[in-house]
């Protein structure tokens, strides 16, 4: 077997070799984890309650949970206060700082395409 062929093979039993970027798009670009980072780089430090109001339609339990995976992937940190009443804060780790340039990339060709995609999506929609 040639190794272009292993390649291939490799490729299809393993996303990773057939996109090298996977592992990185399931991490930042699951449904929440877009809107919890942005809000934590745009505004800082929050409350877990300030962070579910500023991201609107988000339930506690799925919050808890995005929160608790970004804090396993590193970023997200989370501190907890020992006071009375006990107070938590969560705020974006330079890790998750260090992902700023590929959001405004992103928020850029959204400013820039986004009309486009939608006249394709009412072309192929007029055409079925």
């Amino acid at each position: 077997m040639g190794v272009e062929t292993t390649r291939a093979a490799s490729a299809a039993t393993v996303p990773e070799l057939a996109c090298p970027i996977s592992a990185v798009v399931d991490i930042v670009f699951s449904r929440w984890t877009t809107p919890i980072l942005w809000t934590l780089h745009t505004h800082g430090r929050q409350r877990f309650v300030e962070l579910e109001r500023r991201i609107g339609t988000i339930t506690p339990k799925v919050l808890t949970q995005r929160l608790r995976q970004l804090e396993r992937d590193g970023l997200v940190v989370r501190t907890y206060h020992p006071e009375v009443p006990p107070r938590v804060e969560y705020e974006i780790s330079e890790l998750g700082r260090s992902l700023a340039p590929l959001f405004a990339h992103l928020a850029d060709w959204s400013a820039a395409h986004l009309d486009e995609v939608e006249q394709a999506r009412h072309s192929y929609d007029s055409e079925s």
